[in-house]
């Protein structure tokens, strides 16, 4: 009896061993064959926030926390420091900046609105109504004199005179959100603070629709895709898409690197088809097939900082934002390009 067992015992320890060996192979992913970003000096170890340029593809702004204002004129490859007087002894946080040509704006903590008409040469205060409910978190600049304001509690304003007068696009704010995003034909998706549901608004919309989350993970973040999507960011390092034109139905969610346990912060397309995840700890995910199969860029782990943005101005120019003063660039190579 035990010559029988023994062979049968080894033949189970060796499927064992198979089983093990493939689902390690599934949960780690594979590298990139090339490594498009280039981590770029700054003079600066603040968190950054958000990234613009006007409509010279080299002229640029960075902000962030502390008042972080840097500028670029070689396209984002080199940036010096610029100080602006804002007439008192507060310490703002800059989380927003958008150019529509040479007219741009920026947004703060506490309340705090900038308007340029000159590329940022000279940067103009715009009063703030102490009535403006939650703080401004994102500006969108929409043409000569226009701009659309969220705050971080959900009520959306736009002005059209360069910010005198200002008109409520909601009737009702949304509550206290962790994140919102809005898509370039002027719909709004955003996250609650606890991550417990989102909610969605769109042009003609007297209020925010409340939706739930359809797992038990907390949500981290969503937006708008290229490809008619929306996308969203789950806790435990999940991801997954709608359906085509759906709020509420959804594929099946998707853990690119499943044997790992670091978040995942924040997505953007570069094309329709090839998609950027990033995350904590310097980790950095793509898809090049519309999010069915995922790869990982190694080369950028060692970079000390947890990645909060990614964002692509065009296919050929991207950006990621970290702490810590961190700024990488997308440098395609020919075959990306």
């Amino acid at each position: 009896m035990n010559s029988i067992l023994k062979p049968l015992k080894q033949i189970a320890i060796v499927v064992v061993a198979v089983l093990l060996c493939a689902s390690c192979a599934r949960g780690f992913l594979p590298s990139v064959e090339f490594n498009p970003w280039q981590v770029i000096e700054l003079p600066t170890q603040e968190t950054l926030s958000d990234i613009a340029f006007t409509d010279d593809p080299n002229h640029g702004w960075l902000v962030g926390k502390n008042a972080t204002l840097l500028e670029t004129t070689d396209g984002g490859q080199s940036w010096q420091q610029r100080s602006l007087d804002l007439g008192d002894s507060l310490i703002y946080s800059f989380n927003s900046v958008s150019f529509a040509g040479d007219e741009g704006w920026i947004t703060g903590q506490p309340n705090i609105l900038l308007h340029t008409l000159d590329g940022g040469q000279t940067w103009l205060r715009v009063p703030l109504s102490e009535k403006l409910p939650g703080s401004p978190y994102a500006i969108t600049a929409l043409g000569p004199k226009a701009a659309e304001l969220a705050t971080d509690i959900g009520a959306i304003y736009r002005t059209k005179d360069g910010g005198r007068t200002w008109q409520a696009m909601v009737q009702e704010a949304v509550g206290v959100i962790r994140n919102v995003s809005r898509s370039n034909d002027g719909k709004y998706v955003a996250v609650s603070a606890r991550g417990s549901f989102y909610s969605t608004w769109e042009p003609g919309q007297e209020a925010w629709e409340p939706h739930n989350r359809n797992s038990s993970r907390r949500l981290q973040n969503m937006g708008f895709g290229k490809d008619g999507r929306v996308w969203l960011l789950a806790r435990g390092g999940v991801v997954q898409f709608s359906q085509e034109d759906s709020l509420d139905e959804w594929d099946e969610p998707i853990s690119p690197e499943y044997a790992t346990s670091w978040g995942l912060l924040d997505l953007a397309y570069r094309t329709p088809e090839e998609i950027w995840v990033a995350g904590g700890s310097g980790n950095l995910l793509v898809s090049v097939d519309g999010g069915q199969t995922w790869q990982k860029d190694r080369a950028v782990e060692n970079v000390p900082s947890n990645f909060y943005k990614v964002m692509f101005i065009s296919p050929d120019r991207g950006f990621i934002l970290g702490q810590n003063g961190t700024l990488l660039k997308y440098q395609p190579s020919t075959e990306a390009a």
